[in-house]
């Protein structure tokens, strides 16, 4: 397996912050996934941010800002603003209203030194969190099957083909069922990237609509613990549960009431 190129290499790490905290579209992480598959240079980076994020979002890792601090830097926005809310009356006309709130932050943000004071309040006064959810990702993994034609890896109906294709790529077995009697046909299936380890993803259809059924081992991130069981998000629906030490996750633009469907059709299947 030949090395990428160093520019190559070069351009990755600058993404790789972004594809950790999943701030990088489809097309991107995809681009991200493909390189660090072939590289290890990248791919050991990759699991370093992501030792190092973990670390740093444990409890009691933040650091509380003191007060005197925090103080300093809201008097300093307000030292500046008002300079350059005398500088803006110079240059407009006398009579002219008070800035609204909304013309007023238009107006400072294009300042640079009033830019970097909110830049640097903002350090101070939020605390670090994990910015990305799984249901992002989650979503994100379902509409990059569908951009970049990566639906599946082994595209069958068979269950029983399905099933042991898993074997050695990742370290659970997913229950696979075939749902066609219920409405629900299953296409095949593939590996997919999600909340930061290798999961298995179900390819389902209801009609002409793609269903992505994602499951991974309970234990692992405790996202279950706040999950709702039905969740919406930007024109998808999902649908989540555990079952037998193990997450599903459906997600699809389908309505909710297919989507709940599935999940008792699939579990009444894999409970038997």
């Amino acid at each position: 397996m030949n090395p990428a190129a160093p520019t190559q290499c070069t351009k990755m790490e600058l993404m790789l912050h972004g594809f950790v905290d999943g701030e990088l579209d489809a097309a991107h992480s995809l681009q991200i996934e493909q390189h660090i598959a072939n590289c290890s240079h990248c791919l050991r980076r990759m699991e370093g941010l992501q030792t190092l994020k973990q670390r740093v979002g444990q409890k009691g890792v933040q650091w509380r800002t003191p007060d005197h601090v925090r103080a300093q830097v809201l008097e300093s926005i307000s030292r500046e603003a008002a300079m350059q809310t005398r500088s803006a009356a110079l240059v407009h006309e006398r009579d002219e209203k008070r800035f609204s709130i909304l013309g007023f932050i238009r107006q400072w943000m294009f300042v640079p030194s009033l830019a970097a004071l909110a830049a640097s309040l903002l350090l101070v006064m939020t605390p670090m969190s994990d910015r990305s959810t799984i249901g992002d990702e989650v979503i994100s993994g379902h509409i990059r099957s569908l951009l970049v034609d990566h639906l599946t890896d082994v595209a069958t109906s068979d269950q029983h083909t399905v099933k042991p294709w898993f074997n050695g790529k990742i370290d659970f077995s997913p229950p696979v069922v075939d749902l066609a009697r219920e409405g629900f046909p299953l296409e095949g299936g593939r590996i997919d990237y999600i909340g930061g380890r290798v999961v298995a993803a179900l390819v389902y259809k209801r009609h002409s609509h793609v269903i992505n059924v994602f499951v991974w081992p309970a234990a692992v991130g405790g996202e279950t613990a706040t999950w709702r069981a039905t969740a919406s998000r930007d024109g998808y629906n999902m649908e989540s549960w555990v079952a037998g030490g193990l997450t599903f996750c459906a997600v699809s633009d389908v309505t909710t009431d297919d989507l709940a469907r599935l999940r008792v059709a699939f579990s009444s299947r894999t409970s038997k």
